[in-house]
Formats: structure tokens, sequence, C-alpha cells
């Protein structure tokens, strides 16, 4: 699966650059300025904060799915725990602490402040992950946003004032809904619809009303 989804997503990136440097070159030709190369183009704000935007809302959606998905449910979706299961759930029901079993990682059953870092470490990697992405778009987006205003002959703008425009939120939040979208019509739609040998579905024959149970 890594591989796989790796191989599709440097297949995708590398797609996004060539289209990405067209229209780049379009948009300064219009301008009336001189075209640049396609590895000048890889090293512009522009590719920068394309790539960046886009990242930062898929490991925001993974952080928010990992920790809500603790508490939140949805009957029948093979996406939600069971409905008794709501919460951090026991040591036992988790070999963690006194629990761990043969073969379980070290940290689950030191107990303590190595525990509790381990038994989030997940959530926790992605929030980084989302919001060094975040951070990396908002740099690369001041530095696209002043690079289209000088070419204005207008005033560029400051790194605090632009992660209050419009433009950076704009970016942030159309990509924000699209993402929250696709996860509350996943949890829902997989109540009802099944896809055989997916560990995403439930098995074709379960009932509808049957919750955590893959296929």
């Amino acid at each position: 699966m890594s591989l796989g989804f790796g191989g599709a997503f440097l297949l995708a990136l590398a797609g996004q650059a060539v289209a990405g440097c067209a229209e780049f070159n379009n948009q300064l030709i219009t301008d009336g300025l001189a075209r640049v190369g396609f590895l000048d183009y890889l090293t512009t704000s522009d590719f920068a904060v394309d790539v960046t935007e886009n990242w930062q809302s898929e490991y925001l959606q993974f952080f928010l799915y990992i920790f809500a998905t603790v508490w939140l449910l949805q009957r029948g979706s093979p996406e939600s725990k069971e409905m008794h299961k709501a919460g951090t759930e026991s040591d036992e029901e988790q070999w963690a602490g006194a629990h761990a079993r043969e073969g379980s990682p070290r940290w689950a059953g030191v107990g303590g402040a190595r525990q509790a870092v381990f038994s989030r470490s997940l959530g926790l990697v992605m929030a980084g992950i989302f919001l060094l992405s975040w951070l990396a778009q908002s740099v690369a987006g001041v530095a696209a946003y002043n690079a289209e205003q000088l070419r204005r002959l207008q005033a560029p703008m400051g790194w605090t004032q632009y992660i209050g425009s419009a433009d950076f939120w704009s970016r942030s939040l159309q990509n924000w809904q699209s993402e929250l979208l696709a996860v509350a019509s996943m949890a829902i739609l997989s109540v009802y619809l099944r896809q055989r040998g997916s560990p995403e579905s439930k098995p074709v024959g379960a009932p509808h009303t049957s919750t955590g149970v893959e296929g």
C-alpha cells in the first residue's frame, strides 16, 4: 500500500508541476513578462504554496479523524468503533500498561509519560505535520502573493498581515471544507453501501446496523 500510493503520489506531484508550470508561464506572458523554465518553476513560491496548501488540509483531515473518532461514533459504519467503546478505553482493551502482551511496543507497557505520549503518537505526529505544512503554506503564500502584487506595481504585505488576509484563509478553507465533506460522506455512505474485499467496507451481507465491522 505504501509503495502503491507513494508511487501514485509522485506521479500526481509530477503532473501538477508540469501543469502548474504551463499555467504560471501563461500568466507571465499575460503580464508581459518572460517565461521561466521547468526547474526554475519548481523553486517558485507559486509551486510551493500550491503543494503545501493541499498537504496541510490532508493532514488536518487525518488529525481530526484520528482524534475525533475516539469519542464520535456512527452507528452502522465500519469507520466507527462499536457504540459502547466511546472514549480512550481501558488499558486492558488497549493492551497497555500491565496488560501489554508479548510483542507489544516497549513504550506500551512502561507507563507514565512515555506511555501517554506513545498512546497518542499517531495523532500528535499528524497534528505536527499539519501545523508545519500550514506554516509552510503561509510563508510560501505571502511570497507568492507579494510577487503578484509587485507585478501589478502594488505594495506587498508582511507575513503577519498575510495570515489575516482573505487570500490565506480562502486557500485554507476551500481545502478544509472538501476534506471534511469527504469524511462525512464516507462515514454515512459506508453504513448502507459495500465494497467487496475492502477493509473500509463492511462485509457484503452485514446488516446496515452493524458497527465497527470490517470486510
